[in-house]
């Protein structure tokens, strides 16, 4: 857990852990959070989580085109590790050629929610990241 605190006009951000015993950490929880952190960093995850968040139910097909510049390899493990974490449904239907429908589940909705507050925060500070990014590559090399 972070835990952030402005000192003197700066901001300082340190590790913080829940202590569920006094001087013992639980390990399995702070495997789950990295586990959950590593997954939704990943790019693909957070775009299928944003177009089932704003279509709903999708089949594959149209989930792939409207994510974009995702190949169906990536596609289906992206969708596969999020259905084995809870995070979406797959339904089958049994007609030929195979139909294969994702939406997202509650915990799934729930994670898209808890995840907004980035999108937030990148909204509020755009114009403060892109002068750091300008000045960054404009700075002489070394």
């Amino acid at each position: 857990m972070l835990s952030v605190s402005k000192k003197r006009g700066a901001l300082s951000v340190k590790r913080v852990r829940r202590r569920v015993l006094p001087e013992q950490d639980d390990p399995e929880l702070e495997a789950l959070v990295r586990a959950i952190i590593g997954r939704v960093a990943d790019k693909w995850t957070m775009l299928v989580l944003e177009a089932l968040a704003e279509h709903g139910r999708l089949r594959f097909t149209r989930l792939g085109k409207l994510i974009g510049g995702v190949s169906q390899k990536m596609l289906t493990k992206t969708v596969r590790q999020m259905e084995a974490d809870g995070l979406v449904s797959r339904t089958v239907f049994p007609v030929i050629p195979p139909r294969v429908e994702y939406e997202l589940t509650n915990l799934g909705s729930s994670l898209g929610e808890a995840f907004c507050g980035v999108w937030i925060w990148a909204e509020k500070h755009r114009a403060a990241i892109m002068q750091a990014r300008k000045t960054f590559q404009e700075r002489p090399a070394g």
